[in-house]
């Protein structure tokens, strides 16, 4: 009979710290578990597995053979058992045979068992073994039986810590397995090079008493925590030092909306509830937090749940007390923060005097602390994998994040050459910053374009500091992916109109917003079915068109942002030319409401699709008269052509932007384009690399739209070109095109002087 109530829960733990207390041996204190257990829970057997010279063994069981006892051994990963303890997640099944996974042991006896349910006994954030329970007859257990069984896991973690039972699970500082010097990859987050000693964040808190004595008691610590904890929030939200009105506040207000979740509290009290300690409480709501986080896809609900569990580390610091953390002991020389994850709060306990750069195991480009850093101007390399294996506290560290490296434990030979590549980049920065007030101009007079790509209130500010024409590409989507919430119409306008006056006459480029796919918003799942391949799915216009009501509220605020001046507006991933005209009148019919409502409107609307979609391609000659600007995005685009996902490490060097399928295509989207007289230009990656970028100008394409961070190196390219010259040669070389286009168009530039630094 299933569970009537949590109580009983607290039941078992009342029973279990009876036994706990006794002077009982700790295999007698096992075998003692698992007939309470299996007694409360009305299970015919209730097992446990530890996890011992690398293997999960029987240590003690009720209902399955005594035989097998210590003799039964799984491997992580074999079995229902070893499943659970690799991925660190629960199973409740009805029928065991049935999952894939199901390995049969004919010396437990187990055969007549037909429903299973198993959940990880955790110690510093790793299984340590498997706590499970079977019946004869096939049922799923109820969810509060799970939540008793996932409560009595905490309480054996320490009972079998303390006994010395099972292999060792890490202590605060892991060695590395060699001091020798080593090379670490990972994903570009924030670039940047760096220089300083390895500072882990916080060390681990290992939660030493998980019954409670008195559950008011414990309710009390815990709310005077949550309060402790939310002051210490707004405190750092005031003191934040990063300008006026980015995206950062509404990363810090989105932050602090989850301090105050009731959601979250109510949680922490229903496990105080079943007799936990406060910190057991806590640490008990924060592994559901995390299994959670291993089962979701999106990227972007990941990452909000990351700002959760930064939460759920500061909490559980303040109850214990154990408060120390680098932030608070203060960093003493130039430093490289080490951390598994991060919240932005976190990030700006630090002090930026010290603080160089962050390496992180985990991590993603739309992260909050992501955000943060680049307003810190922090440089970040994430997803960096065995960190703590890799990695001593006081280790040397020289970041790299522009090529996506870190070097550990350098040698002499390897100091030298980072600090002679740091200086070369200073120099190259200053040559540039020395060309930010001079045109794009080639050596025979041709005036190109050249813009950036943004998509935060922050990057405006690059327009100055690198003399760039305008902005080529802004992502309206960001502000909904660093929003909690959909952004009312009235915050979208504010940011557009903030954007449109930073950037004075210079023109400004408004992509509509392209959500969906890989960019999927928490706040519209329920709109968007998981698919199979998100970048080709329900996404950008596709998705903008069918939810017409976010697209006429973008509509709106862009076109009363632009009041008195010309609006750029550009719609992504276009399929065909009947998309971009059900956009266009969807926006027209905005502009009709608003002029009858006697709104100030623009003076003049520039509308452009994007070429992302190799079909358009086809039907240019039907779109090119609607069109008043055509912008191709090689990112997208690439990976369509060559069918191969460009997140995707394995196929990352499959293809090449200097292919000649790619300049073949790109030659016949310029000739029509071009005849038509429309505006033409690249916004993507291949834009911002010197020899791709000088193949473009060759094809005749005369504005780029960039990174910040490439607006030099493509300007002094630019001015060392000869445009005819390369435009005469460039139709050669692609009429027949050579082995190595890439290596041939470096040897023309080598030749001809153009610079590619």
């Amino acid at each position: 009979m299933p569970m009537s109530a949590a109580a009983s829960a607290r039941e078992i733990l009342v029973r279990l710290h009876e036994l706990m207390a006794s002077r009982t041996s700790p295999q007698a204190k096992l075998n003692r578990v698992v007939q309470i257990i299996g007694e409360a829970l009305d299970s015919e057997v209730c097992s446990i597995y530890l996890l011992r010279d690398g293997l999960l063994e029987l240590f003690a069981t009720r209902g399955l053979a005594e035989d097998a006892v210590h003799v039964t051994k799984l491997a992580p990963g074999e079995g229902l058992v070893g499943t659970i303890a690799e991925d660190v997640e629960m199973l409740n099944l009805d029928e065991a045979a049935a999952h894939p996974n199901f390995a049969y042991k004919p010396e437990t006896g187990e055969d007549k068992f037909h429903s299973f349910a198993g959940v990880p006994i955790i110690r510093r954030e790793r299984a340590v073994g498997v706590l499970c329970v079977q019946h004869a007859d096939p049922r799923r257990y109820d969810d509060v039986e799970i939540e008793a069984l996932q409560t009595v896991a905490m309480v054996l973690s320490e009972l079998i810590a303390n006994a010395d039972l099972i292999d060792d699970a890490g202590g605060t500082q892991i060695r590395p397995q060699s001091t020798a010097a080593a090379h670490l990859t990972g994903l570009k987050l924030v670039e940047g090079m760096a220089q300083g000693v390895a500072v882990y964040h916080q060390p681990r808190i290992t939660i030493e008493h998980t019954v409670a004595e008195d559950t008011e008691a414990e309710r009390h610590r815990v709310y005077a925590a949550f309060d402790k904890m939310r002051e210490q929030i707004e405190r750092m939200a005031a003191q934040a030092e990063f300008g006026v009105g980015g995206e950062h506040d509404e990363v810090l207000e989105t932050y602090k909306m989850f301090a105050y979740d009731e959601g979250w509290s109510r949680r922490i009290n229903e496990a105080i509830d079943s007799g936990l300690t406060a910190e057991a409480a806590i640490e008990r709501v924060q592994q559901r937090t995390r299994m959670r986080m291993r089962q979701i896809d999106d990227p972007l609900l990941a990452d909000r749940m990351h700002d959760l569990e930064d939460l759920s580390n500061r909490l559980l610091r303040i109850v214990s007390g154990q408060m120390g953390t680098a932030a608070q002991m203060g960093l003493r020389q130039d430093s490289i923060l080490i951390a598994r994850n991060l919240g932005p709060a976190e990030l700006l306990e630090y002090d930026r005097r010290r603080l160089k750069g962050v390496v992180l195991e985990e991590g993603s480009l739309t992260a909050h602390v992501t955000i943060v850093a680049r307003a810190m101007g922090v440089p970040v390399l994430g997803r960096v994998k065995d960190v703590r294996r890799q990695i001593a506290e006081g280790d040397l560290l020289l970041l790299d994040v522009t090529d996506g490296t870190a070097m550990v434990r350098p040698t002499s030979v390897m100091e030298e050459a980072f600090e002679a590549k740091l200086m070369l980049r200073q120099k190259r920065r200053a040559s540039f910053a020395a060309l930010r007030d001079l045109p794009p101009e080639t050596k025979d007079g041709h005036r190109l374009t050249l813009m950036v790509n943004a998509g935060l209130r922050d990057d405006v500010a690059a327009l100055d500091l690198t003399g760039a024409d305008g902005i080529g590409l802004f992502r309206t989507e960001f502000q909904f992916l660093v929003s909690a919430t959909l952004p009312q119409r009235e915050r979208q306008q504010r940011l557009y109109k903030d954007v449109l006056e930073a950037a004075g006459e210079r023109p400004v480029i408004f992509r509509t917003v392209d959500i969906g796919g890989d960019k999927a918003l928490p706040y519209l799942k329920d709109d968007v079915a998981d698919e199979e391949n998100p970048a080709m799915g329900w996404r950008a216009l596709r998705l903008a068109l069918e939810r017409n009501g976010l697209m006429k509220a973008q509509a709106r605020a862009l076109l009363e942002a632009a009041a008195g001046r010309t609006l750029n507006v550009m719609f992504p991933m276009v399929s065909e030319p009947w998309e971009f005209d059900e956009a266009r009148t969807l926006f027209e019919a905005q502009r009709a409401w608003l002029a009858a409502r006697n709104r100030k409107l623009p003076t003049h609307i520039r509308y452009g699709a994007m070429l992302e979609v190799p079909a358009l391609a086809e039907t240019l000659d039907l779109l090119l008269p609607r069109l008043d600007f055509l912008s191709i995005g090689t990112n997208d685009l690439t990976q369509f052509l060559f069918a191969a996902d460009r997140a995707n490490p394995k196929l990352a060097e499959r293809y090449d932007w200097l292919s000649p399928s790619i300049l073949r295509f790109l030659a016949r989207v310029v000739a029509p384009t071009r005849a038509a007289g429309v505006d033409l230009g690249v916004c993507g990656e291949m834009g911002g690399r010197p020899l791709e970028a000088m193949a473009l100008i060759g094809l005749g394409i005369d504005r780029l739209s960039i990174t910040p961070a490439a607006v030099g190196p493509i300007k002094a390219m630019i001015r060392s070109l000869d445009r005819d010259k390369l435009r005469a040669d460039m139709g050669t070389l692609l009429a027949k095109p050579p082995r190595d286009l890439r290596g041939a168009l470096a040897g023309w530039a080598q030749e001809n002087h153009v610079e590619l630094a």
